[in-house]
């Protein structure tokens, strides 16, 4: 075995604490790769790469995964309305199977004969890092830094300053990751039960008042256009956070049960992923039949808790994922949403498929499609077996 280690970087505290452990207590040669799911701008990552070199890194490099990341999970999160616990779009939980597929294949491309992220050993990071890379490179030795060393946040500051790289304690007090499908906030008031995060906490604050609308185009289930414009589902999704962020739309903090067992609280910002998933439920109202609604959400459910929970890999995932698709043919269509400081609400749709269809009668008014002694017919048979109980029960 070498001495070269592939360190998961993001720029963060955990993982700059990681390169100058590894380099400096581990005597390893640390190369670092930082995997973009839509999390970050040119000037960004230049920045991290910039300070990869600073901390000792060998080399860096930056993989983006964005499209991909799009089209095997975030695709399949729209069509499936999936919102974790009614609440959480999956920002981060959803990217670390797709991050860690990349630095597996990297290490390999490299020769590395060690793969190290800095998750600590209290979440859910450490079980999806750690699954991928036990499945796919079993060779490569895990080394997990902050895991092992249960170490505080105060203390990598501390180390970081004692070996000569200044990490002021502002830019630790909150945990931020982001991505093409939210950002998740992490600090101390998530660390308990009936903490709050303040303004400031949130990546994007709100500036705009009034309200505003918005129009957003489906063609069979993927979001193509917005206000009449179409383009790649990628660049509606960044077009919708930049329009709607700035009402502080998209907040919320997520309460769960982690894979290991214990409750945890993230907040996060997903103004894009909580409008589109709204807009494109509503449609799917209006286009699907009530048993394709009732077992898709069924079906969905269970791909949000599996993809949360690491277990992208199994192919179960792909059999859901293809019956995703096959209901998703007719959910073409634009949806109306008004937007407003910290809320918003789809108004309205149109699409050729709607299935609110008049010809067959107007709802609470007229019908159109059967007479009032079909009716009458259709409920004695209907009731038929719920006689036949209460007759048998008089009590």
């Amino acid at each position: 075995m070498n001495n070269k280690v592939l360190l998961a970087f993001s720029g963060g505290l955990d993982t700059s604490f990681c390169v100058k452990h590894l380099k400096i207590e581990k005597n390893l040669e640390v190369h670092t790769a930082l995997v973009n799911t839509g999390g970050f701008t040119c000037d960004e990552l230049s920045a991290i790469e910039k300070k990869a070199y600073q901390l000792g890194s060998v080399s860096h490099v930056n993989l983006d995964k964005t499209d991909e990341f799009y089209s095997k999970a975030v695709k399949y999160l729209i069509y499936g309305n999936i919102l974790k616990g009614n609440t959480y779009p999956l920002s981060v939980s959803a990217e670390r199977a797709f991050q860690a597929i990349a630095l597996v294949e990297y290490a390999k491309e490299i020769g590395a004969s060690y793969i190290a992220h800095g998750s600590t050993g209290a979440g859910n990071d450490q079980v999806r890092f750690d699954l991928v890379f036990q499945v796919l490179a079993p060779d490569i030795e895990i080394i997990t830094p902050i895991r092992d060393l249960k170490i505080t946040r105060q203390a990598e500051i501390d180390y970081l300053n004692k070996h000569g790289f200044d990490y002021p304690w502002a830019k630790a007090k909150y945990s931020i990751n982001q991505g093409l499908w939210g950002t998740s906030v992490g600090g101390v008031e998530t660390l308990r039960s009936d903490g709050e995060l303040p303004e400031e906490a949130y990546p994007t604050q709100c500036t705009k008042q009034g309200s505003e609308k918005i129009s957003i185009i489906f063609r069979k289930g993927e979001p193509v256009g917005i206000n009449g414009e179409e383009s790649e589902p990628v660049n509606i999704i960044r077009r919708i956070n930049e329009i709607a962020a700035p009402y502080g739309v998209g907040r919320d903090t997520h309460v769960g049960d982690t894979i290991i067992g214990i409750k945890g609280r993230v907040g996060f910002e997903a103004a894009a992923p909580l409008i589109i998933i709204k807009a494109h439920h509503l449609l799917e109202k209006h286009v699907l039949t009530k048993w394709q609604q009732y077992w898709k959400d069924q079906i969905a459910n269970w791909y949000g808790m599996m993809l949360h929970e690491a277990q992208y890999l199994d192919p179960v995932m792909r059999d859901m994922e293809k019956f995703m698709d096959s209901t998703q043919s007719y959910v073409t269509g634009t949806v109306d949403v008004r937007l407003y400081p910290y809320h918003f609400a789809a108004t309205g749709c149109t699409s050729e498929y709607d299935l609110m269809n008049s010809k067959f009668g107007d709802y609470g008014e007229i019908n159109k499609a059967f007479t009032g002694e079909d009716v009458k017919g259709f409920t004695a048979i209907l009731s038929n077996q719920l006689k036949i109980f209460y007759a048998t029960h008089e009590e």
